[in-house]
């Protein structure tokens, strides 16, 4: 094994092949790369940030119980084959195939920001080799696989096909979610040839136990897009839902319940502060991104996102609105946001609403702390830096994320709550975003 790729089980035993190198180990590419290391296949994990590896080799990283069982038994050297991990991108032309995991966040403009994807793509366009089955998950624009990988690849003289095999298999990961086992979520797969697609499906069908097939990569690529943009639209949707039923003093959560006992037609989607993460909230802003170079405007989706990223802003009225109604002014008053990853009982802080809400507090003059037992720490994106803080009384709470086994105990029925989760319920002073 070469000095870069260190491995973290025990009984690994020295090999100058892997059978698939996954670039990048994000909360995609780690339970991608401990999903085909259960599966009995030799893995490689290739991450630029020492400080992600060492993480990893420590098990100090956000993932379900289940899948750090399977980090446990590569580290600890329980399972039969080796899974290392490396800085140097080199090694991974020492596997006989690469999964190319890394995240495709927006910009502060909304624009995608394609660096960590181009750079990813140029490795494994730079360092492939003949008979190399190449997938990419990340999720990007329609034509980013030809863009990125099959151009490169061509350009070095290799034949798409022939000498390597390229395809787009969105990843289908939601983090914090025990409900759906990896290998149980189906995998589209798009090839750029038919025998491209062939062999991502063999490669695949390595852990994945569902796997379907459409005809390009485009057509996989655009599939990814619908599947985000479908929730963003959505969500959005309910969002007004929310605010119309506060204003015709309705339960949104009643509405929403009794509409889903319709067996078909309709599918729930729930209110709350905002979107996070790097699905949502910026997925659909790749096809926004390049249909606008042909000028094709997509009405539904732009007012959907645009919603979407108003919906923190709106937080921080609703907030001023309610201390109002109470006598004060938001400017002076102690807040205390409960919550502030993006989802449930994750830790991951990627595009949560907290972070702008936090931020527009404290433009209007509040003083604001925070309590969430899974981020100890937090930078906001206008840099101002807080620690999670015990719990206590405030001028006004704000419930953002509603994780399991949250200590609510110390809410009484004089604390005034504005609830953005719709999920809360106990304070008598309790209010619905």
């Amino acid at each position: 094994m070469s000095s870069a790729a260190s491995p973290i089980a025990a009984q690994h035993t020295d090999s100058s092949t892997y059978d698939v190198a996954v670039i990048g180990l994000g909360y995609v590419g780690l339970p991608t790369a401990l999903a085909f290391h259960a599966a009995g296949l030799r893995v490689l994990g290739v991450d630029l940030d020492p400080g992600r590896l060492e993480a990893i080799r420590a098990g100090r990283v956000d993932l379900l119980d289940s899948d750090h069982e399977r980090l446990r038994a590569a580290r600890d050297g329980a399972a039969r084959d080796g899974f290392a991990v490396t800085a140097d991108p080199a090694d991974a032309a020492r596997a006989d195939a690469m999964i190319i995991c890394v995240p495709t966040p927006v910009d502060r403009h909304l624009v995608p920001d394609l660096g960590a994807l181009m750079g990813a793509c140029a490795t494994a366009a730079a360092h492939a080799r003949d008979g190399q089955t190449i997938v990419l998950t990340s999720t990007s624009y329609v034509g980013s696989t030809r863009d990125l990988l099959v151009r490169p690849l061509t350009a070095r003289g290799l034949r798409v096909g022939t000498d390597v095999f390229v395809a787009f298999s969105p990843e289908r990961i939601d983090p914090g979610n025990d409900r759906h086992a990896h290998e149980d979520v189906p995998r589209v797969v798009g090839g750029v040839t038919p025998r491209c697609g062939a062999r991502a499906v063999e490669l695949l069908g390595r852990y994945a136990g569902d796997l379907h097939t459409v005809s390009s990569a485009g057509a996989a690529e655009m599939t990814k897009l619908l599947e985000n943009t479908f929730r963003a639209v959505n969500i959005a949707l309910v969002n007004e839902f929310a605010d119309a039923s506060r204003l015709l003093e309705l339960d949104v959560m009643e509405v929403i319940e009794a509409a889903a006992t319709k067996p078909y037609g309709f599918m729930p989607f729930f209110p709350g502060p905002g979107a996070g993460g790097h699905c949502i909230p910026c997925d659909p802003h790749y096809l926004l991104w390049q249909l606008k170079r042909d000028r094709l405007h997509t009405p539904l989706v732009s007012a959907a996102m645009n919603a979407i990223a108003m919906r923190p802003g709106q937080v921080v009225e609703r907030a001023r609105q309610v201390l109002s109604d109470h006598g004060r002014g938001l400017a002076g008053a102690d807040v205390l946001v409960l919550g502030v990853a993006y989802k449930p009982d994750v830790e991951d802080l990627r595009e949560s609403p907290a972070l702008e809400i936090i931020d527009g507090l404290l433009a209007a003059g509040a003083q604001v702390r925070y309590h969430d037992p899974r981020v100890p720490e937090l930078v906001t994106e206008g840099g101002t830096k807080l620690a999670s803080a015990e719990p206590g009384p405030a001028d006004l709470v704000i419930a953002h994320t509603p994780h399991q086994g949250l200590d609510l105990g110390w809410l009484d029925e004089d604390q005034l709550l504005l609830d953005a989760t719709y999920r809360f319920s106990g304070p008598a002073r309790r209010v619905a975003l």
